[in-house]
């Protein structure tokens, strides 16, 4: 008789969570899916089905092609220089080192503020004529100096930095607080058997929380795509020339810039299964037997 009580209460709470999560997410991707199956303009009432016509049209579209390659490009570089300065800073502030309640507060502050207020400030900082990096760089050079930090060459890492500085407190503290629930014996126990810091990292800290780094990696490089996608839509809109158009930013001119809601619906879609399969490739790599402690 409990186990039918239990069965029915967890029912009744489960059942408002299942509902939203059916009701915002799962229904609108379906339906999402089934636009890219027709050639609706994203205004007119009539969706005409035309089958896999835009999936064909992507997969010949050569911008598409570049924007995806150059999302890539994002996601290497940024997920793998958060990831080591996150862990490496959260390594250092669990070591007892002084003030680093300071320095936590510092590296976390840019993960409060939103994407639109960083790229102001950035744009701000890398403004052509009166930038403050080009005038310090002034500064130091004793003459003027004009550099296009927004311009074709230097565009992706001036958006890369910015990025960077966004999100590495975040994963900073989800690092902290998996170094923290490390037994303070086995290093003790390290110690005294002659292992220094950095051999106490590699063969402590690394291994006990590797299951911790491969969920933040999968997270994170799910969350990069969308955040160059942010980051490009308010400082570049994709430009000079296309030089930092990703795929999302790509997709949303194709939905609501040309009117070809069903053909940027399949955009989305590629993007998508870019992502789950970029994800699954690197849960695959890194996976390991768990150690427990």
């Amino acid at each position: 008789m409990k186990s039918k009580s239990k069965g029915k209460d967890f029912c009744i709470f489960a059942l408002p969570g299942l509902f939203c999560f059916v009701a915002v997410l799962i229904i609108p991707f379906l339906y999402g899916v089934y636009l890219t199956l027709t050639d609706w303009n994203g205004v007119s009432r009539e969706k005409n089905f035309v089958g896999l016509t835009n999936f064909a049209a992507v997969m010949r579209d050569g911008q598409f092609w570049s924007s995806l390659l150059l999302t890539f490009r994002y996601v290497i570089f940024v997920v793998v220089i958060v990831n080591v300065l996150a862990f490496g800073i959260a390594w250092l502030l669990t070591r007892g080192i002084r003030g680093q309640n300071f320095f936590r507060i510092i590296f976390y502050i840019p993960n409060i503020l939103s994407v639109v207020v960083i790229s102001a400030i950035f744009s701000a900082i890398y403004d052509t004529n009166n930038g403050t990096l080009n005038s310090l760089l002034s500064l130091f050079k004793g003459d003027t100096v004009a550099i296009l930090w927004k311009g074709e060459s230097m565009v992706m890492v001036s958006l890369i930095i910015a990025m960077v500085w966004q999100a590495i407190g975040y994963y900073m503290v989800m690092y902290m607080a998996s170094m923290a629930s490390v037994p303070q014996s086995l290093y003790e126990s390290a110690s005294l058997d002659g292992a220094g810091r950095l051999t106490q990292f590699f063969q402590i800290t690394l291994p006990l929380i590797w299951t911790n780094i491969r969920t933040t990696l999968t997270f994170f490089i799910i969350s990069t795509i969308n955040m160059a996608f942010l980051f490009v839509k308010a400082m570049t809109s994709g430009g000079p020339n296309g030089a930092s158009e990703v795929a999302l930013s790509y997709m949303y001119k194709q939905a609501y810039t040309n009117s070809t809601y069903g053909y940027g619906m399949a955009i989305g879609v590629m993007v998508f299964l870019f992502s789950f399969g970029l994800s699954a490739l690197v849960n695959a790599v890194t996976k390991r037997e768990p150690l427990e402690f």
